[in-house]
């Protein structure tokens, strides 16, 4: 038999050439800075559709054959193809497709078969058979079979004969062929998603309502991606974007939110830990007298050995442990506060970026009679501020996870984070308290020498100024945390600013004027912010 047979058998009805589901439109092309390409549906169909007929054209296959190799081998078409050569007996035997020295097809006596599953009489006209060619079935029992399977879920697309005993497979031509136009629809729907979802280098995007799929180019180190729902999630974990901090720190952040918040309550109000072998204790009698189970006996009071503090652990006695714990609870509400704080900046920040973009550009284009894009300035300003947001929001989680005995890099990440947030703080306020000022206005612009064109010009020129300076902290600390704090040398950064500094009066308000064009800078700037733009 040969290798391209026909994978079921209706005498009565003549061949015809296998339906072509999937659309022909052209997929996407994909931004050659990025390395990752979103695909809508109609991409999707056609990377399947490319993949079969590669497939069918490298091994001289039929479509069937070809879709339950792919469907074997999670559509790793280069893995489906080397397997295939190496050993074609055995993977057709995982595929379920029967190889003959020739076509053999059960001998049928007379012109009335008894189909195997209901067990009466039909036609030759109304029998059909699986890969196998052995089990005949009516073609009622057939769609009943094939249609229940669509039903049950995507098991369908591995569909094997109705025969117990047999492991040949149904292909996709016989589905299609036998089944209603719903139930064909349903199980492309699961050859849809099965490309996607079994195929190691397409993810769909986690945006809830999102439809597109994103193709990465695996082995690229940058796992950041932006889908066109403006969704931004990273590749390896489906969180959201979260660069430079690993995968591995934030998923041992989120899960240290989800125990603290759950279990930090009922812990610190119910249980204790044993003084000798440091188990949790949760006292559920009456009398003070604890046993572990370890064996060690002591007060559930004092936690001192029982017998030592009879009526002398009533007076208030600072406890090491106690202590420690309590230092651990606070350092982990300290970072966790400032991460939750900037999270929902950066979600204000975003819902006022939106807004801006709808209405804001627009009522300050028509109010001044600018041009947009002269004001694309604001929208840069705002997509600064969102992505400093998320920056400096995970950068808190890799701050407390850094070891505290490694007093360097601990010094050298705040004073990096702390200059970051400091110019972050900056823009953020020009943005949304000078901004509101020019929306509020009701003026046009005079554009007299005095007139308040000018003002919108300094505005303007300050903004561009922090946006640049703002972004530029953020990728020294970027920078900074994806290598790993390796470049450490916080005394020598210290005795650079000191040196600096040394020349600058800082008056009491912790401010201090560049002697070139007098913009008032925060003290633990070292150049001129307005300057450093030129």
């Amino acid at each position: 038999m040969d290798s391209d047979h026909d994978i079921y058998d209706m005498d009565s009805e003549p061949e015809q050439e296998e339906e072509d589901f999937f659309s022909d439109e052209p997929i996407i092309n994909s931004d050659n800075e990025k390395d990752y390409t979103i695909l809508k549906d109609t991409d999707i169909h056609q990377l399947i559709n490319d993949d079969i007929s590669k497939t069918i054209t490298i091994l001289s296959v039929k479509r069937d054959v070809a879709l339950a190799l792919l469907l074997h081998y999670n559509w790793n078409m280069t893995k489906a193809n080397e397997e295939w050569f190496a050993n074609k007996l055995e993977v057709s035997k995982a595929i379920g497709m029967l190889i003959l020295e020739k076509e053999e097809t059960k001998c049928l006596d007379s012109d009335n078969v008894n189909c195997g599953i209901c067990f009466d009489e039909y036609t030759v006209d109304n029998i059909a058979f699986a890969a196998c060619k052995q089990h005949p079935f009516c073609k009622g029992c057939w769609e009943c079979y094939i249609s229940t399977s669509i039903n049950d879920g995507p098991k369908c697309l591995v569909l094997r004969c109705p025969d117990p005993s047999c492991n040949m497979m149904v292909g996709e031509s016989m589905i299609v062929k036998l089944v209603c136009e719903k139930d064909k629809l349903k199980y492309y729907d699961y050859m849809f998603r099965s490309y996607v979802e079994e195929n190691r280098k397409i993810k769909w995007c986690p945006a809830p309502g999102c439809e597109y799929a994103v193709e990465f180019e695996i082995g690229s180190e940058n796992y950041d991606v932006i889908c066109d729902c403006s969704n931004g999630f990273c590749w390896n974990c489906l969180d959201e974007i979260h660069r430079p901090i690993e995968c591995d720190t934030i998923e041992k952040w989120k899960t240290r939110n989800f125990e603290e918040a759950v279990n930090m309550k009922w812990i610190l109000t119910f249980t204790k830990k044993c003084p000798q072998c440091n188990k949790s204790i949760q006292k559920n009698k009456g009398c003070m007298h604890m046993t572990c189970v370890c064996n060690y006996d002591f007060c559930w009071l004092c936690l001192t050995k029982w017998g030592s503090c009879i009526g002398g652990c009533n007076g208030f006695k600072e406890n090491k442990e106690v202590k420690e714990a309590k230092k651990n609870i606070l350092r982990y509400i300290h970072y966790y506060e400032r991460w939750v704080s900037n999270e929902k900046s950066k979600q204000q920040a975003l819902k006022d970026l939106n807004e801006m973009k709808n209405e804001g550009v627009k009522k300050l284009s028509e109010l001044h009679s600018l041009p947009e894009t002269q004001l694309e300035f604001i929208i840069q300003a705002w997509q600064q501020i969102v992505e400093c947001r998320r920056v400096l929001k995970w950068s808190y989680a890799y701050g407390f996870y850094l070891p505290e005995e490694d007093k360097a890099k601990t010094q050298f990440f705040e004073y990096l984070q702390r200059e970051a947030g400091a110019g972050l703080e900056r823009l953020h306020h020009c943005v949304e308290q000078e901004l509101l000022d020019h929306l509020r206005s009701t003026k046009k612009l005079d554009y007299t020498e005095q007139g308040s064109y000018k003002n919108y010009e300094l505005f303007r020129s300050k903004l561009i100024g922090l946006t640049k300076v703002t972004g530029n902290y953020f990728d020294k600390l970027v920078t900074a945390l994806e290598n790993g704090l390796i470049d450490v040398n916080p005394e020598e950064y210290k005795r650079k600013r000191e040196l600096q500094m040394s020349n600058i009066a800082v008056d009491d308000s912790g401010m201090w004027a560049c002697d070139r064009c007098t913009f008032l800078n925060e003290d633990f700037h070292t150049v001129c912010q307005m300057c450093v733009v030129d």
